[in-house]
């Protein structure tokens, strides 16, 4: 199982809407006889790979698999019937698929059929490798990392708005990395304004895969030519708005050829953000990673939105109250209603300190809802 995992974090940030999943097949002797992992979404799954590579050494053999093999008809035809008609004996699954659609109906289908099945193997790593899967499924909206890079004191930038480069190369080329993972990159209207960002991911300065880039704009406040709104890589943007914003405005971003989002404004008039997740997340967006700034950080947590956390330490102090913070907004007097981190951990990377942690249980401390069908 540790090496069907390892298989299926191969195409890691390229399968959504689509979980990573990861295959091995055993002859009945013992020995692999096939591997494969879903590589895209439409694509073969990485059962049908595996059993193709395996052909008649298949029959009377185990199937390893990281997640239940499916039972109906999508983009690609259901794989639990190709592993009956492969003649595998015994399924050996990490998880059961939260999907309505397979849950449960994969494995019963298998059984139904004489196949043996085994759940449960290696469950908590094979969740947590789909996390944003799960969650999307549990909560019906994407998962939200937070990432910030600042100074010792919390800093993003200084007074006058110069930011880069706070952490160093080894830091950015991780952040270029965790970007190649995602489905989108959310920001504030201010980090368009004020650093005119590009939100792409080029991990080790090549081109990465297409995002959804979104923008939080009530006002439409964003010029028409941001790079943001530029085509690159195959990226499409999102500005979300409120019913407030000017309609002049819209149409010159229209133009562009960029997407706005009317949606509902909260009581300070920005955009409300629970509404907004909603519906990205019914138009597959899974995972978002929110690059700021402050304010929109401050946001997501005190709405108990945000589900982990990057953040990036730079050895450096700014030292000015008035430079702009990694998080603000949230106000709060006592130390015990301060958001904490649970599950931290921390990195060096280069000379930066990456300190990562979730802002509320991780779903795959739950593991058991999906280890045993």
């Amino acid at each position: 199982m540790a090496e069907a995992l390892s298989l299926a974090g191969r195409a890691e940030g390229m399968t959504s809407p689509n979980p990573l999943v990861g295959a091995i097949v055993l002859d009945a002797d013992g020995e692999i006889a096939g591997r494969g992992w879903h590589k895209k979404a439409g694509e073969p799954h990485a059962e049908v790979l595996a059993l193709q590579k395996a052909g008649a050494r298949a029959r009377g053999g185990v199937l390893v698999v990281t997640l239940e093999p499916c039972s109906h008809q999508g983009r690609t035809p259901p794989c639990a019937p190709f592993v009956v008609d492969a003649g595998i004996a015994r399924v050996v699954a990490a998880v059961s698929d939260p999907n309505p659609q397979v849950s449960g109906q994969g494995f019963a289908h298998l059984r139904a059929n004489g196949v043996e099945v085994e759940i449960g193997v290696k469950a908590e790593e094979a969740v947590r490798q789909n996390e944003a899967y799960f969650h999307w499924w549990r909560y019906g909206r994407p998962f939200l990392t937070l990432k910030a890079a600042a100074s010792l004191d919390g800093k993003i930038a200084t007074r006058s708005g110069q930011s880069r480069w706070i952490t160093g190369v080894a830091a950015r080329n991780a952040g270029h990395r965790f970007r190649n993972t995602v489905d989108a990159i959310l920001v504030g209207v201010e980090t368009v304004l004020k650093d005119d960002p590009l939100l792409t991911a080029r991990p080790g300065g090549d081109a990465g895969k297409p995002l959804v880039r979104i923008v939080l704009d009530s006002r439409l406040r964003t010029p028409s030519q941001a790079r943001v709104l530029a085509p690159c890589q195959g990226s499409s943007t999102i500005v979300a708005t409120t019913g407030a914003a000017p309609l002049d405005k819209e149409e010159a971003l229209r133009e562009t050829g960029a997407e706005i989002i009317r949606g509902e404004a909260d009581p300070q008039g920005r955009v409300s953000l629970a509404p907004l997740l909603e519906s990205l997340g019914s138009r597959g967006v899974r995972h978002i990673l929110v690059e700021g700034g402050g304010r929109v950080h401050g946001s997501f947590i005190r709405e108990g939105l945000a589900d982990r956390l990057l953040y990036f330490l730079a050895p450096l102090v700014v030292g000015d109250h008035e430079a702009p913070d990694a998080v603000s907004g949230l106000d709060e007097e006592e130390l015990q209603s301060l958001p904490g981190l649970f599950n931290v951990t921390h990195e060096v990377i280069g000379a930066d300190l990456l300190i990562q942690g979730y802002f509320k249980r991780p779903i795959w401390e739950d593991v058991e809802e999906w280890a045993g069908v």
